[in-house]
């Protein structure tokens, strides 16, 4: 898929690396996640989410959007 791609992907929030978020999905693969207000993602970590997101990189997406899957609202 290229670069710009929009993505929704639900999977385990998990710390990463340098800052940054990686989403561990069902099926496997990982995303890394750039997330540009992670202090608000850190009390996600753990929690099944769903992603919004543009692909920036081979495994990386620069997040819009994270929710707790089956929440409404986003974080």
């Amino acid at each position: 898929m290229p670069r710009g791609a929009r993505h929704v992907e639900t999977g385990i929030l998990r710390p990463s690396q340098y800052g940054l978020y990686a989403l561990e999905m069902d099926g496997g693969g990982i995303w890394q996640l750039d997330v540009g207000w992670g202090w608000k993602a850190r009390k996600l970590v753990g929690q099944r989410v769903t992603v919004e997101g543009t692909r920036a990189g081979f495994n990386l997406l620069d997040v819009r959007r994270i929710k707790i899957k089956g929440e409404g609202r986003s974080r």
